[in-house]
C-alpha cells in the first residue's frame, strides 16, 4: 500500500508541472494540456482522500469518485470547447499562439 504522502506529493507535483507549462508556454495545445494536467493531478488528490477515509463496509463513502467523474466531464467539455477555438483561430490566423486571439477580445 503506498503512502498518502506519498500520493499526494505526486500530485501536488503533477498539479505544478501543470501551472508551470500554463504559464510558460505560448502554444495553445500545450497550455491546453497543461490544464488537463492539473486536472489529473486533482483527481489523483480526491482518489488518494477517499482512500484514506473509505467509510465502513455497509456504506462505503464514494465522493471522491463522484468528484472525478465530474472533474472527467468538465475536462471534456474543456476540450471540446477549447479545440473549437483552436481550430478556429488556426484557421482564421495560420498560428496556435494565444497573443494572436485578438479576434476574441472586445
Amino acid at each position: 500500500m503506498i503512502p498518502l504522502d506519498h500520493v499526494i506529493g505526486l500530485s501536488a507535483v503533477l498539479f505544478s508541472l501543470g501551472v508551470i507549462g500554463v504559464l510558460v508556454r505560448r502554444n495553445l495545445i500545450v497550455m491546453l494540456m497543461s490544464v488537463e494536467l492539473m486536472l489529473n493531478a486533482a483527481n489523483l488528490a480526491f482518489i488518494a482522500f477517499n482512500r484514506l477515509w473509505p467509510g465502513t463496509d455497509a456504506t462505503p463513502v464514494l465522493d471522491g469518485q463522484v468528484f472525478v467523474l465530474l472533474v472527467i466531464t468538465v475536462a471534456a467539455a474543456e476540450v471540446a470547447v477549447g479545440m473549437g477555438i483552436l481550430l478556429a483561430l488556426f484557421r482564421n490566423r495560420d498560428s496556435a499562439d494565444p497573443e494572436e486571439a485578438s479576434l476574441l477580445k472586445w
